[in-house]
C-alpha cells in the first residue's frame, strides 16, 4: 500500500473512533442530567439545549486557534492532542457531582477540540493533490459512520452499564486512540517560511473572494441540516407509527441519512475529479433541496425511507467538495489555520441552525422548517451559478 493511502486509513480509523466516541453519548445525555438531580421536564429541556450546545459554542472561537497551531508545530500532534483530551474531557464528565459540573466539562470539551480541521489537513497535505477531493470525501465517511453508529453503541452501553460508565468507556476509547494515532500516523514535515497567526489567517480568508465564498457556503450547508435535526422526531408524530416502536424506528429513518453519507462520500470525491466540483455540487445540492421539500408532501413514514437515504446521498457531495475548494485554494503551510476557519463557519451554521429552528417550528409549524431548508439549498444553487465557470470551482 502506498504510504498516502496508509496514512489516508490510518486517519480514517482516528477520524472514526473519534466520532463514534463523541456521538455514544449524544442519546442519554438528557437522562444523565436527571440523574444530576433535575427532574422537572422543562428544566431537563433548558439544560439540555445548554449542555449540547456548550462544546460548539466554545470550539466556534477557539478551532482556528488550534489550526494555527498546528501549521506552526504540526497537525498530527495537534489532532492527536485533540484527541486525548476530549478523552480526559470525557472522564471529568464521568465524575460529575452537578449539572454545573457537567455544563463546565462540556466547555472544556469544547475548549480542546479542534481534531477535525487538523485531521483534513493533515490528509490534504500527504495525499497527492490529485487525489484531494477523493480523500476529504473518504474522510467524510468516516465522520458519518461514527456519528451514525455511536448513538447506538452509547445507548446499548448505557442500559447495560449505566449512564455514568459510559462516559469513563468513551474516555478510554479516546486516549487509547489518541495514543495509536500519536504512534502510527505520518506527516510529511514542510519548510516553513513564515509563521501565521489567526488574525492573519481570518484576514487572508476575508480578503480572498473564493475563500470567503466557500466558508459562507459550508456555513449554508451546515445550516441546513441543522435546522431540522431538532424537529425531526417531532415531524414523525404526524405519522401513524406504533408508540412501542417509536424510538427505533425515528432512530432508523434519521439514521439513513447517515448512512447513505457514509457510502457515498468518498464517490462524490472520485466524481469531481472528473467531471469538476461546481457541477458536484450543483448536483447534490439540488437532490437535497429536493428532497426536503418532499417532506411536506408525505402521508407515511414509510416513504421516508428512499427520501432520507437520497437526502444522506445528497449532502454526501456537499462539505467534502467545499472543503477540497478551501483546500486547493489554500498554500500548503497555512491549510491547517485556514480549513479551522472554515470548520468555524460550519460549527457557526450549526448553532444557528439548532437555535432557529425550534423558533420556526414554534410560531409556523413543524413542515415550515423542511421549506426553509429547501430553500437555503435552491441559494447554494444560485450562488454556484453566479460563479459562472470560474476555474476556482471548476478544477
Amino acid at each position: 500500500m502506498q504510504n498516502w493511502k496508509r496514512n489516508l486509513v490510518l486517519i480514517w480509523l482516528g477520524q472514526f473512533l473519534t466520532m463514534l466516541g463523541m456521538s455514544a453519548i449524544v442519546p442519554f445525555l438528557p437522562l444523565f442530567i436527571k440523574e444530576l438531580g433535575v427532574t422537572n421536564t422543562e428544566v431537563v429541556a433548558n439544560w439540555s439545549g445548554w449542555i449540547f450546545g456548550a462544546p460548539f459554542i466554545v470550539s466556534f472561537f477557539l478551532t482556528p486557534v488550534w489550526g494555527t497551531i498546528g501549521d506552526r508545530f504540526g497537525r498530527k500532534i495537534v489532532a492527536g492532542r485533540a484527541i486525548l483530551g476530549l478523552g480526559v474531557a470525557q472522564l471529568l464528565i464521568g465524575f460529575a457531582p452537578s449539572i454545573e459540573f457537567l455544563l463546565l466539562g462540556r466547555l472544556f470539551q469544547g475548549a480542546l477540540s479542534g481534531f477535525t480541521p487538523d485531521a483534513m489537513a493533515l490528509v490534504v497535505s500527504t495525499s497527492p493533490k490529485e487525489k484531494t477531493g477523493y480523500s476529504l470525501g473518504l474522510l467524510q465517511t468516516a465522520q458519518a459512520a461514527g456519528t451514525v453508529i455511536g448513538p447506538f453503541v452509547g445507548g446499548f452501553l448505557a442500559d447495560m452499564f449505566g449512564n455514568r460508565n459510559v462516559f469513563f468507556m468513551v474516555s478510554a476509547l479516546l486516549l487509547i486512540n489518541g495514543i495509536l494515532f500519536l504512534i502510527f500516523v505520518t506527516e510529511r514535515k514542510e519548510k516553513i517560511t513564515k509563521q501565521y497567526n489567526i488574525f492573519q489567517n481570518a484576514r487572508f480568508v476575508f480578503n480572498n473572494r473564493i475563500l470567503l465564498g466557500t466558508s459562507i457556503l459550508v456555513s449554508l450547508t451546515a445550516f441546513g441540516f441543522a435546522f431540522i435535526r431538532p424537529i425531526f422526531v417531532l415531524y414523525l408524530e404526524r405519522f401513524d407509527i406504533a408508540k412501542s416502536f417509536f424510538a427505533t424506528t425515528a432512530g432508523a429513518l434519521y439514521g439513513i441519512a447517515g448512512i447513505f453519507t457514509a457510502l457515498f462520500s468518498a464517490w462524490w470525491g472520485k466524481r469531481s475529479e472528473k467531471t469538476g466540483v461546481r457541477q458536484n455540487l450543483i448536483f447534490a445540492s439540488g437532490i437535497v433541496s429536493s428532497m426536503y421539500f418532499v417532506h411536506l408532501f408525505l402521508t407515511n413514514h414509510y416513504q421516508l425511507i428512499p427520501v432520507r437515504a437520497l437526502l444522506g446521498f445528497g449532502y454526501a457531495g456537499m462539505l467534502p467538495l467545499l472543503f477540497t475548494i478551501i483546500s486547493n485554494n489554500t498554500p500548503s503551510h497555512r491549510k491547517s489555520g485556514i480549513m479551522s476557519i472554515g470548520s468555524s463557519f460550519q460549527i457557526l451554521g450549526n448553532v444557528t441552525g439548532l437555535i432557529l429552528s425550534g423558533v420556526v417550528a414554534s410560531g409556523f409549524g413543524l413542515l415550515q422548517p423542511f421549506a426553509i431548508s429547501g430553500s437555503v439549498f435552491l441559494l447554494i444553487i444560485t450562488l454556484l451559478l453566479f460563479a459562472g465557470k470560474d476555474k476556482h470551482y471548476t478544477k
